[in-house]
């Protein structure tokens, strides 16, 4: 693959994380994270609960959100 290539295949990966991360993509995963590092042991949200409780909360205190 050449210099030209793993740098294309760099700012590709970057680019798809940035997406991702915009997308939402990443958001349970970190979710899952952050409960296993600070509270061991207990349990962690299913991915369709974590999503319940995030659109919820959401609702419930829009913020700046414009629509």
């Amino acid at each position: 693959m050449g210099r030209a290539g793993e740098i294309v295949r760099k700012i590709g990966s970057y680019w798809g994380t940035y997406v991702g991360d915009l997308m939402g993509d990443t958001h349970y995963r970190r979710y899952v994270e952050h409960r296993r590092r600070t509270h061991p042991g207990e349990p962690v949200l299913s991915e369709r609960d974590y999503w319940r409780m995030r659109h919820a909360a959401a609702d419930a205190d829009p913020g700046a959100r414009c629509c």
